[in-house]
């Protein structure tokens, strides 16, 4: 049994960094991509970032580029999310998802991925 667990989110002002970290049970954490998703009140779930098995291979929505940063640790079984600059518009709560590679569908499509964490709250205010 794979969980997954995120840590990190809190409340903060415009222009303020927080970093999330999720944390994966079991020994298999460096054969899976992982990926950060997040949902707002009301809106789908969307994506936000991917990173590679190894951590060589990184993808970033067009909304975060620039000013999220997505890494790993295989050795600690935990993945980041270094959010800087935040804005109001990135409130939302903040998921984690490992993919075991076995889907074909859209990197970015959260059914491409097989584990979730319950997620963390990420408030930024104006």
């Amino acid at each position: 049994q794979v969980q997954l667990v995120e840590s990190g989110g809190g409340l903060v002002q415009a222009g303020d960094s927080l970093r999330l970290s999720c944390a994966v049970s079991g020994r298999t954490f460096s054969s899976y991509a992982m990926g950060w998703f997040r949902q707002a009140p009301g809106k789908e779930r969307e994506f936000v970032a991917r990173i590679s098995w190894s951590g060589s291979y990184t993808y970033y929505a067009d909304s975060v580029k620039g000013r999220f940063t997505i890494s790993r640790d295989n050795a600690k079984n935990t993945m980041y999310l270094q959010m800087n600059s935040l804005k109001p518009e990135d409130t939302a709560v903040y998921y984690c998802a490992a993919d075991k590679g076995h889907s074909r569908t859209l990197l970015t499509a959260p059914g491409r991925y097989d584990y979730w964490g319950q997620g963390t709250q990420v408030t930024v205010s104006s």
